[in-house]
């Protein structure tokens, strides 16, 4: 087996926009050490005989044709609108 790398905790959970406790973070790193090891782990396998897939189920488009149908007209879709303005919905703001 390869030698675990280590992670600057910190900076990952920075850039994921996360807020981690010490002790999360602790959790973290040994997760991602747990992570590492079992990539390594299947690292061990050839597949220098296998052929790349992206596809196993064998299964083709499975999607249904993009079809135009009849829909609802204006006055059934803002029916029970509370407010509307120019054939839009308005809405609460969110934002600060």
């Amino acid at each position: 087996m390869k030698q675990q790398s280590s992670f600057d905790i910190p900076a990952v959970a920075h850039l994921a926009h996360l807020t981690l406790t010490p002790e999360e973070q602790r959790m973290m790193a040994k997760q991602m050490a747990e992570t590492l090891v079992s990539v390594d782990i299947l690292n061990e396998f050839s597949t220098s005989d296998k052929k790349p897939t992206s596809q196993v189920t064998g299964l083709h488009n499975v999607t249904r044709e993009d079809v135009v149908e009849p829909s609802l007209s204006t006055d059934d879709v803002f029916k029970n609108a509370q407010r509307t303005h120019n054939g839009y919905f308005v809405v609460p703001y969110v934002f600060e």
